[in-house]
């Protein structure tokens, strides 16, 4: 029996429109009422998630979770009580964002534990951030030691141009010898965390800390962010939009698309 269900959210469990559909509410709350737990797990910041926690019956829950920034933090839905944070160094964000900052058609998010900044921003990111809940703070300028004293969780560049996007993220990773953790997401987003830092060992670590084995999770995702997540569990489901790499790693793909592709796999292996 499968105790724990972690989900990517954009193009996962949320349409292209940032939303939820009834179908997927309804089956998490019924995996809820059976006692299985249902962990977003996403790169995205937690406070974003907050209103899906609210439409899910899981806000402010004790002994409920989110997993945001890409495994950077685990935090306890009850008072977002943060549980634990694996964050970049500041020379490893520093560096980074030295690189990203140069290319002029690409946009810079800084994510620290609590807060979004972002440089250069680019119109059609700020239109994909708001009605996902996504609070930010413009930078004004490339002074990047206003986060000398700040947790940084990750670092991410965007261009919605995959052929502008890939040397950026290759650059990077060039730079730093390949020592961090990079992904894409939602089509348009490059980005870095510690190495070592991901989806999938948050995940364990949160299960390991609930008394939940690696065979009694079931995952959900779409996009190469969560292939660390896909690869560590014993449930690996990806749903029908998902890239051809995710798809590789599932033991099951949705039928379906974000819209009802997470409802059925948990009508299918919990319910």
């Amino acid at each position: 029996m499968y105790k724990l269900i972690v989900s990517d959210l954009d193009e996962t469990l949320l349409g292209s429109d940032g939303k939820i559909s009834q179908e997927n509410i309804e089956a998490i709350k019924a995996a809820s009422k059976k006692g299985v737990k249902f962990v977003p797990n996403t790169g995205r910041g937690f406070a974003s998630v907050q209103v899906l926690l609210q439409k899910l019956s899981l806000y402010q829950e004790a002994n409920e979770f989110v997993i945001s920034y890409n495994g950077g933090a685990i935090v306890e839905n009850q008072d977002n009580r943060v549980l634990q944070t694996n964050e970049m160094t500041y020379e490893e964000a520093k560096g980074v964002f030295e690189i990203t900052s140069q290319y002029l058609h690409n946009d810079t998010h800084v994510y620290t534990l609590n807060q979004l900044y972002i440089y250069n921003p680019r119109e059609e990111d700020l239109a994909y951030l708001k009605p996902r809940h996504v609070n930010y703070h413009i930078m004004e300028n490339d002074d990047f030691s206003i986060f000398k004293d700040d947790k940084i969780m990750k670092v991410i560049t965007m261009n919605p141009d995959q052929e502008v996007l890939r040397p950026v993220h290759d650059k990077v990773m060039d730079t730093f010898d390949n020592q961090l953790n990079a992904s894409y997401s939602s089509g348009m987003y490059a980005e870095f965390n510690h190495l070592g830092t991901d989806k999938g060992t948050a995940t364990l670590e949160l299960a390991d800390s609930l008394g939940i084995k690696k065979d009694e999770i079931l995952a959900l995702g779409d996009n190469s962010n969560d292939l660390p997540m896909l690869r560590k569990v014993g449930m690996p489901v990806v749903v029908a939009n998902g890239t051809t790499e995710a798809k590789s790693l599932a033991k099951y793909v949705t039928k379906n698309n974000y819209q009802t592709g997470v409802a059925e796999a948990i009508e299918k292996f919990v319910l």
